[in-house]
């Protein structure tokens, strides 16, 4: 029932975010507010992380927090297709982005509780896969509602944007059935006259970030998905200052997807070879080096799909890795508060990283947004310490 919610409503998300940078274009805006505007969707999760994460690890039950998350995901795109003016699309942004992160924290949530280590990396991958499903579909819907013609007036471009964010609310809201298989309970671990033990006390935050491990996947795993995030807010721009219609920039969105789904389902398999902060690497430094020729290639459709699809399955790898890395470093009672600590450092690269390339891309224009991305594909690589990480270190002991 989570896979399937997931993805639900990873298409809808999906279909919306490259929707909203045709959207603010059709209004008037330029490759700098598109970046704002995609920072806008992290801003407010960024003050809710940690909260939501402290109250996944409270509860028995993590349905409420999914179907949350689901009808929030539902409303944004309906929002934002009713939003007249660039700061009312801002904080429809920031709707859609609250929404995903209760999604997502409570579905993390609910694997780092319930499935045993030694399945841990399959079933993050599997979680991860489903979101990547949506990333594949989402943008070609995205690239249908959009139309192939260019040059097309702001005012059918806004009009096809609208109607292409209602679809999304409508996929959403499909998932809400879904979220009522999701609440399973944590049975007790104690017999009937026997007195329960106390909970333990929670790390505070100060404490997980003396985790060596924490703090280094915390960093790869922002890059990892500020990456994805400026890939699908700054394709689109890449494509109307290349001439490639929506209907082909969509496929290639699509196309990164597919790649991760591939290596987020291969995971047991890579695993079998080679460590997992040895495939972190390989994710980091493969994603900045085939994202770095994109822009000089991208005119040339069959080989930008190819390195695309080279970047997608190195995006893939990391992300459902560093939930099983930081998973493995703390107690089980700081779980939950852990990978929100590990999204609230996604969500704050989600603020700055897509603001700054909206900067960025507003002299050199949208190829500077991605160049800036593999400059911190390859400053998350370099911090990485050499040898195993720390995070292995409680696996037999958890």
């Amino acid at each position: 029932m989570l896979i399937a919610s997931a993805v639900l409503c990873q298409i809808a998300l999906n279909l919306a975010r490259p929707l909203i940078s045709y959207k603010v274009l059709a209004l008037g805006g330029d490759s700098l507010i598109v970046g704002l505007t995609s920072a806008s969707y992290a801003l407010i999760p960024v003050a809710a992380a940690l909260w939501l994460g402290r109250v996944s690890d409270r509860r028995s039950s993590l349905r409420g927090i999914v179907a949350v998350g689901t009808l929030l995901l539902a409303a944004g795109p309906v929002l934002l297709s009713v939003s007249p003016s660039l700061p009312v699309v801002a904080a429809a942004s920031a709707v859609l982005g609250l929404g995903h992160l209760c999604f997502t924290i409570a579905g993390q949530s609910a694997i780092a509780r319930f499935v045993p280590l030694s399945h841990m990396d399959a079933a993050f991958g599997w979680f991860t896969a489903s979101f990547s499903v949506g990333q594949m579909a989402g943008p070609l819907l995205a690239g249908l509602a959009m139309g192939a013609a260019e040059g097309v007036p702001a005012a059918a471009r806004l009009a096809d944007s609208n109607t292409g964010l209602l679809i999304a609310g409508a996929i959403a809201a499909l998932a809400v059935p879904f979220t009522f298989g999701t609440g399973a309970k944590q049975g007790p671990t104690h017999k009937k006259d026997e007195k329960p033990s106390p909970a333990p006390r929670p790390d505070s935050v100060a404490s997980l970030l003396r985790y060596p491990t924490v703090k280094t996947n915390m960093v790869a795993s922002l890059a990892l998905l500020a990456t994805t995030d400026i890939l699908v807010a700054f394709l689109p721009l890449l494509g109307e200052d290349k001439g490639v219609s929506p209907v082909v920039v969509g496929i290639l969105l699509a196309t990164r997807a597919a790649a991760s789904i591939t290596s987020r389902l291969l995971l047991p398999v890579l695993l079998a070879r080679w460590s997992r902060p040895g495939l972190i690497i390989a994710s980091l430094a493969g994603a900045g080096a085939t994202l770095a020729l994109l822009p000089w290639l991208f005119e040339l459709t069959w080989i930008a799909g190819g390195l695309l699809a080279l970047c997608g399955f190195f995006l893939g790898l990391g992300q459902p890795i560093t939930m099983t890395l930081v998973t493995q470093a703390v107690p089980p009672a700081s779980r939950g508060a852990a990978l929100a600590l590990r999204l609230l450092g996604n969500r704050a690269g989600q603020v700055t990283l897509p603001a700054a390339a909206g900067l960025l891309a507003a002299p050199v224009g949208p190829s500077g947004a991605l160049w800036m991305s593999c400059a911190v594909l390859g400053i998350a690589c370099l911090r990485r310490p050499p040898g195993k990480q720390a995070g292995q270190q409680r696996e037999g002991g958890n």
